[in-house]
């Protein structure tokens, strides 16, 4: 064993050697089709010239300045970008180094906003979703609602969890045509019991990923909870952390849906992984409670807004604007759902293909007709994932899905700039793998 502590310290490691656009190569030479990004983060592939070209000429000039007294041209330049892309009055972007800082910014904004808008000091508890990944910071696993965060009970805060959209499974017992989006109603149920006026917010991921596999909602569930959070009161938290920046056919997912929220969580896809950087976009209104307030955001981080990371970033966004990859993922997407219904859902262990764009998820059954999970301690999950690396295809693995313990499923998330040649690729090996594992589980 060598001296990293890695996340799974039985588990062994392949040791990239190096990346070229979808694909990544091991020190042995074999080359893999990276079929989710990492974890939905690589959105421009690997070694993109022109990303690496603006990562060389910024750290030639100057890698890092602390943002409480410096700022740059780049992090301008990004914010401008992006607030011009951002729905709405969501032009403000406050920047940190990833997801998990991302969301506990917003958590923290949430609580501070109220305090500067009318000193409201009862509004500091969030309502998230089970079902719902933010996180592995204190605040942020707090507001996850997946088997995650059960080690870390004693430590976590007191946030309610709200129903999920997952209408393959979905608790009230409807069907998506007939339901009204009834899972959307139960935030109003939670502010009743728990009494609005100590709520700040609401989060929720416009298309869940690493908890449950691109589950897509309801039509009409955004708008719902708008309503609602304009009715109550709470200010509405998007976490795109991984749906965020071209993911699911729209730059941003949330726009698909007709709403606009009053913070935007992003992080991966915004410098696809050639820089660690995450942000909130915040709405003006939000922004103006603390320029007329104290005019302090009590909150930071020591890499936030860093000048290396911020022109990473405008190279990236520029680069999906200007070559339409939101529009790619759209339509490749498409084709590749298309496709994946029509050749892995007929197994009888597949009980689901989903998605939206290439944000994509195929969950795994024991029993088709009653959805009944595969027990835990199989591992079905990882045994996918094992059969469709030796098949070059790389997929990201999750399981607890259907109970909380018991569920598997894996999730999709290629480069936005996939052709349908390298979909079909992902197919083809996917056939393949299951046809092994069929034989395995019989």
């Amino acid at each position: 064993m060598d001296n990293v502590f890695y996340r799974s310290v039985r588990k062994t490691h392949l040791e990239v050697d190096h990346g070229e656009g979808a694909y990544l190569f091991d020190t042995a030479g074999n080359k893999y089709l990276d079929a989710c990004c990492g974890a939905a983060v690589s959105n421009l592939g690997h070694a993109h010239p022109e990303v690496v070209k603006a990562m060389t000429e910024q750290a030639q000039k100057v890698a890092f300045s602390h943002l409480s007294r410096w700022t740059s041209k780049p992090i301008r330049e990004l914010a401008d970008l992006v607030g011009g892309l951002a729905p709405g009055s969501l032009n403000k972007l406050y920047l940190v180094s990833g997801g998990s800082e991302a969301t506990e910014s917003a958590l923290k904004l949430a609580r501070q906003y109220y305090l500067e808008r009318d000193g409201k000091t009862s509004k500091y508890r969030l309502i998230s979703r089970w079902k719902a990944f933010h996180g592995n910071t204190i605040g942020a696993l707090s507001m996850t609602g997946d088997k995650r965060r059960k080690k870390y009970a004693p430590l976590l805060l007191n946030f309610p969890k709200a129903a999920p959209c997952y209408c393959y499974r979905c608790e009230f017992g409807e069907k998506p045509e007939t339901c009204g989006a009834r899972c959307a109603y139960d935030l109003e149920r939670i502010l009743k019991l728990e009494g609005a006026d100590t709520i700040s917010a609401f989060i929720a991921e416009p298309v869940v990923g690493a908890a449950c596999g691109a589950l897509v909602p309801h039509p009409q569930y955004f708008k719902i909870i708008r309503q609602l959070c304009d009715k109550y009161d709470i200010l509405f938290i998007d976490d795109e952390v991984m749906a965020g920046f071209g993911r699911t056919g729209s730059m941003f997912a949330i726009e698909d849906y007709g709403v606009v929220p009053d913070m935007i969580c992003v992080a991966k896809g915004m410098s696809a992984g050639y820089a660690p950087l995450g942000g909130v976009i915040v709405k003006d209104e939000v922004f103006d409670a603390f320029v007329k307030g104290s005019g302090i955001f009590v909150h930071g981080h020591t890499y936030g807004g860093n000048p290396l990371a911020a022109a990473v970033a405008v190279a990236v966004v520029q680069i999906l604007v200007r070559d339409q990859l939101a529009e790619n993922s759209r339509v490749v997407g498409k084709y590749l759902l298309e496709k994946l219904q029509e050749k892995a859902l007929p197994f009888w262990f597949v009980g689901d293909v989903r998605g939206k764009g290439l944000m994509q998820g195929v969950e795994f059954v024991r029993d088709k007709k009653t959805k009944e999970p595969f027990p835990v301690a199989q591992g079905v999950a990882e045994k996918v994932t094992q059969k469709l690396m030796k098949h070059g295809i790389i997929v990201y693995p999750g399981t607890g899905n259907a109970d909380g313990e018991n569920g598997d499923q894996f999730l999709l998330a290629p480069p936005l700039n996939i052709t349908k040649d390298q979909a079909d690729e992902i197919v083809a090996a996917m056939v393949a793998g299951f046809g092994e594992l069929d034989q395995e589980l019989r």
